[in-house]
């Protein structure tokens, strides 16, 4: 066999692989959102769900999802992008450093199920809290965190040598360089990879569902003090988001329209986290071409 069939025949392996990973998505997506959209409509989005009348909808689960996504994102990125900044710029080779990146590869691994395990024992029962947004925004923080570290150390890595040279030998100090030239122009990098991160943090139900419950109280939406029982901001009232309330109306669900209730709330699932996809490109996309022009 020639080295030109041989090249031949591999590409057309891989081109038939891609060809199949693209039908199936294809072939989900449709489905998806074939038995979804219709369902989706105001009132499903603007009205609370009900647990055994028919016409309900995901108003407080979709707050519940997106709220929860911004507590997590406030704890996550500090601390990963702080975990990335260290280990690109400051670890030195050593056991240390290698015991590190063995716990953030361990962290990144653990199914989402234990990670939720762990949060009821520590965030639930033993902090005293109960069922709670905090506790759920912590246990999700536990595998995201491993994301965010190796995107900013990847992104940070990515950046010329030269630049951090230059910087250096005009007399600035280490941490000034990272904060005034490495930073920035790993940043398209790091926001591109939070972003994609919020979408396998909106489309978490394992972890949520032994963090923050199966249940929303009654919400008062003119109510935005945090401390206030019935606020929506309240980080301590436990809080069913759109992921675990497709798994409970699937499971427990009485309602009459109940399978139309899972339908809708998937379709608004899965085109929330299409949406958070497009906006990682878009966004990064547009970052890294302002700061190409700027250093033109």
């Amino acid at each position: 066999m020639n080295s030109k069939l041989a090249d031949k025949m591999a590409t057309g392996v891989f081109v038939l692989i891609a060809l199949i990973f693209i039908s199936l998505l294809t072939a989900l997506f449709s489905y998806i959102l074939m038995r979804g959209l219709p369902v989706i409509s105001w009132d499903f989005l603007t009205e609370a769900s009900s647990v055994v009348r028919e016409g309900g909808g995901i108003r407080d689960q979709l707050f519940n999802s997106f709220y929860i996504l911004f507590v997590t994102l406030v704890i996550t990125v500090p601390l990963g992008v702080a975990g990335g900044i260290y280990l690109a710029e400051y670890a030195k080779p050593g056991k240390i450093t290698n015991f590190i990146r063995t716990c953030i590869e361990m962290l990144a691994s653990l199914p989402s199920i234990v990670v939720g395990m762990f949060g009821l024992l520590l965030f639930v029962n033993l902090t005293g809290w109960g069922y709670s947004i905090i506790g759920g925004a912590l246990a999700l923080t536990m595998f995201n965190i491993p994301v965010m570290v190796r995107v900013t150390e990847d992104a940070i890595r990515s950046v010329p040598a030269d630049q951090k040279q230059a910087s250096l030998a005009l007399g600035m100090t280490k941490w000034h360089t990272i904060k005034t030239v490495i930073l920035p122009s790993a940043f398209p990098g790091i926001l591109t990879g939070t972003i994609l991160a919020s979408g396998r943090i909106f489309g978490e139900a394992a972890a949520l569902l032994f963090t923050v419950g199966l249940s929303t109280p009654e919400l008062d939406y003119t109510n935005w003090n945090p401390f206030a029982e019935t606020s929506p901001l309240n980080l301590f009232r436990p809080a069913e988001t759109l992921a675990v309330h497709i798994w409970a109306v699937n499971t427990n669900g009485i309602m009459p329209d109940v399978t139309e209730i899972a339908a809708g709330a998937s379709a608004v699932l899965v085109l929330s986290i299409l949406l958070f996809n497009l906006l990682a490109r878009f966004v990064g996309k547009i970052i890294e071409q302002k700061l190409t022009a700027n250093k033109k």
